[in-house]
């Protein structure tokens, strides 16, 4: 059977893998930004790809696959960003909208109508919706300009022709080194009856976790930062030792100044450098206050900035996070206890954002080396590194910036391939 899947919002293709790994071939994808599209069609040259606005190429996008194809397609999927979410109660939410107590909305979240009309006109047996937990608290006005809730308009647009429901996922609970939690919405055509009843029995075509907290008779243990990536050459922030060639041309990092790699070669595992304790060897005090948050006079969460930078025993500077004024005069670096901190060999990583290269990120040191994430690194936490994936354009590598975006703003291809696994062997 040819399963044919047109990809909307593609970005550069992650999770197209997931699709591709199960012989289900995207044929028509649609991406915004030129550098991801490239990168799409270097890894899918066999696809028709639209660069540009869904909203002007809707039309486009159903003609050209009508004509070429002639059927529904198999799956569509689609990931539209969706921006100024809130985990308010929603009768609030709509409540100070009408009454213009919250600004204009973002005009991204109703990037989900075009990807609707496109779904009705070409009516696919399965459909595949992703993107952030708060997703289901999105408002929108749909095209009569009522305030609606961004998940009761799918389901009004669809109308009675799939069954499906939302489902808020951690991927590190489906075999992927990272705890990254995801709003995914997996729907199925209603008249297949096989998916019904699988969905009756089931509340949703999302498959079963595969892993968990601890060992399970049904899931293993997560997969930890040590088992992902515990093997792979060291590396240094520092010059002439932030990369292996030989090994991974990926595996590499930025520099760090010497202060930083102070700070950081200070750091225990699974501890921030806000906390670290004096290294003076005549007194190796330990019990100096550590760093946290404190509120506001309006209730807002800020960073403490009263946290000691010298010892309170011995006086000798500790190696903790800190910037110079004009005069010379050393204060507490401003940031949470989650910048400058190592991560902890044996749990999965934090979410991976497009700043993951970043030491102050959060929760984004090596948890025993002086650096941040290789690229490489970041590939294989995000499952990349486990499907064949190029990230070359026109026959010249990408960008580093480039890479880390992908990384950072892309779908662990394992979860989509786990997904495509499952309704494939429920489809009739």
């Amino acid at each position: 059977m040819n399963y044919d899947a047109i990809s909307l919002f593609s970005s550069s293709g992650i999770g197209d893998l997931g699709l591709k790994e199960n012989g289900i071939k995207t044929v028509v994808a649609c991406e915004l930004l030129e550098d991801r599209a490239k990168l799409f069609e270097n890894n899918f040259p066999e696809c028709k790809c639209f660069v540009g606005d869904i909203w002007d190429l809707k039309e486009d996008i159903i003609s050209y696959y009508q004509n070429k194809y002639k059927k529904n397609p198999f799956l569509i999927i689609a990931t539209p960003p969706c921006q100024g979410m809130s985990s308010n109660g929603m009768g609030k939410m709509l409540n100070d909208y009408r009454k213009g107590l919250r600004p204009k909305q973002d005009p991204r979240n109703r990037l989900i109508i075009p990807a609707i009309e496109i779904i009705k006109a070409l009516k696919p047996e399965w459909v595949i919706l992703e993107n952030v937990p708060t997703m289901i608290n999105t408002l929108i006005y749909d095209e009569e300009n009522n305030l609606i809730n961004i998940i009761d308009f799918i389901k009004k647009e669809l109308g009675n022709d799939y069954v499906g429901e939302p489902k808020v996922i951690d991927v590190a609970d489906y075999g992927v080194p990272q705890h990254r939690k995801r709003l995914l919405t997996v729907l199925g055509k209603k008249e297949n009856i096989e998916n019904e009843k699988y969905f009756e029995v089931n509340k949703s075509f999302i498959p079963a976790p595969t892993h968990g907290k601890e060992d399970t008779l049904i899931t293993k243990h997560w997969v930890t930062l040590r088992e992902s990536i515990g093997n792979l050459p060291k590396l240094r922030a520092e010059k002439n030792k932030n990369q292996d060639n030989s090994f991974n041309p990926l595996h590499k990092v930025p520099l760090l100044d010497q202060k930083k790699l102070f700070w950081i070669d200070n750091t225990p595992e699974g501890e921030t450098a806000f906390n670290n304790q004096c290294i003076n060897p005549k007194c190796m005090y330990k019990n100096n206050p550590i760093h946290g948050a404190q509120r506001d006079k309006d209730g807002i969460n800020k960073a403490s900035n009263d946290t000691p930078l010298y010892c309170e025993k011995c006086g000798e500077l500790l190696p903790r996070p800190y910037v110079e004024d004009k005069n010379g005069k050393l204060r507490i670096m401003k940031g949470f206890t989650s910048a400058y901190k190592r991560m902890n060999w044996d749990e999965p990583a934090s979410t991976l954002t497009q700043n993951f290269q970043y030491a102050c990120s959060d929760n984004k040191i090596h948890p025993d080396q002086s650096r941040v994430l290789s690229l490489y690194e970041g590939l294989k936490i995000q499952t990349i590194a486990d499907y064949n994936y190029s990230f070359e354009i026109n026959g010249k590598k990408s960008s580093d910036s480039l890479i880390r975006d992908t990384i950072g703003e892309s779908v662990p291809p394992r979860v989509i391939d786990l997904i495509c696994k499952n309704i494939i062997k429920i489809t009739k």
